[in-house]
């Protein structure tokens, strides 16, 4: 659940702020920063500044405390300048989620300022080389030794693994448990130094992964030999065999986050389609005026909105604490669907100049499938709310 403590005031304060920031530093910059795949280190000290890296933390802890509905709101103006910057911070905070729902409280105490601040940034290592959706299928292990817990293992695809010095690790504390999510914990590990850069003993870096779009922040593998790391501090909630209920708890503020995104991708594609569309002619006359483009946008339109609202009732349900994998899987679903589709549109509408880089288009287009991956793929989603609807409406 998140904790609410902004009014309609402080929201809309927060996201003049955003809007001021997007205007002055990240627009004159972001396409270079994309083409070029260059981490945004100087947007990042901003984000810092903006309190975004707490967003959702407790003002207890130093946080901002911001609902899900502000935060969503948030996420989808970032997205419609550039998508990349929103998972810079979403990432850490699904970390940060964990630690405060289900931490102790020496856990939260410890982490969460730091979290909250942006000292140590980070985010959630679920994925392996060989488990992605399957999360029972992990094979990295935690030992513990004394007070001590010693992990081996390999991370893949993990958000801020290299610009990043903290992760949430989904690891096998009882490997032969069945079944075999009842061996799963969660253990928070400091992979870097944040005033150095350097790597901790016992992890490292693998390789940065190339991608079609989300360009700019890094995506990366992490290597796990006899890292060793404090057992009160890192067992989130002090008890093993809890991880893979912790894990797919904070994945529900990342699938609103991914629907978030989305809606920003197709706002953008939409606005950048209708203002081409007033200002291209054929046949003498805007092609705004021809019925074949006024039927794409009045279906782009359409399908934006829709997605806006399963967003906002997503991200209501959160507040409120209530279980939302249904609404979650919805609006992620939903909406990275329609990212893809209305990025495709306006590819069209704007013909050989929505190829050129010289235009938005060709990113939102690039950007746009991972949203139908990130966060359990669309498929996943479908299934996850066909049972939630069968379990809520019993005969």
């Amino acid at each position: 659940m998140s904790n609410v403590h902004e009014t309609d005031e402080t929201e809309e304060i927060m996201l003049i702020a955003i809007e001021k920031w997007l205007d002055q530093k990240v627009r004159p910059v972001a396409m270079e920063l994309e083409h070029g795949d260059v981490y945004p280190d100087d947007l990042v000290e901003d984000m810092k500044e903006l309190g975004l890296f707490g967003a959702l933390i407790d003002p207890e802890y130093g946080g901002l405390g911001l609902s899900a509905t502000t935060y969503a709101k948030i996420v989808t103006k970032i997205s419609e300048e550039w998508m990349s910057l929103t998972g810079i911070f979403n990432s850490h905070l699904m970390m940060a989620q964990i630690v405060q729902r289900f931490g102790t409280e020496k856990q939260k105490q410890h982490w969460l300022p730091k979290f909250a601040t942006g000292e140590i940034r980070g985010g959630l290592a679920l994925t392996e080389p060989n488990a992605g959706t399957d999360l029972q299928a992990i094979t990295t292990k935690a030992t513990l030794e004394g007070d001590v817990y010693v992990v081996e293992g390999a991370k893949t695809w993990i958000s801020n693994a290299i610009q990043g010095h903290c992760v949430a690790l989904l690891v096998k504390t009882d490997p032969s448990a069945e079944p075999r999510y009842k061996g799963m914990s969660i253990l928070i590990t400091q992979t870097k130094d944040p005033a150095t850069g350097e790597s901790l003993p016992g992890v490292r870096n693998g390789n940065k992964l190339e991608k079609l779009g989300y360009k700019g922040i890094d995506s990366g593998e992490l290597i796990y030999d006899r890292y060793e790391c404090d057992a009160e501090l890192s067992l989130i909630g002090g008890a093993e065999g809890k991880g893979f209920f912790m894990a797919t708890g904070g994945l529900e503020i990342g699938r609103i986050n991914i629907a978030a995104r989305s809606v920003g991708i197709a706002r953008r594609a939409l606005s950048e389609s209708v203002a081409y569309a007033q200002t291209r002619k054929t046949m003498g006359k805007p092609i705004c005026e021809h019925q074949a483009i006024q039927l794409k946008l009045g279906h782009m339109a359409s399908r934006t909105r829709a997605a806006e609202l399963l967003v906002e009732d997503a991200a209501r349900a959160y507040d409120t604490g209530q279980r939302i994998d249904m609404e979650a899987g919805m609006a992620k679903y939903y909406a990275s669907e329609t990212a893809v589709e209305v990025a495709t549109e306006a590819m069209r509408i704007h013909g050989g100049y929505g190829y050129s880089k010289e235009y938005p288009i060709e990113r939102l287009y690039r950007d746009a499938p991972l949203m139908c991956i990130g966060e359990g793929t669309n498929e996943m989603q479908r299934i996850i709310i066909a049972k939630q609807l069968v379990k809520r409406n019993p005969v």
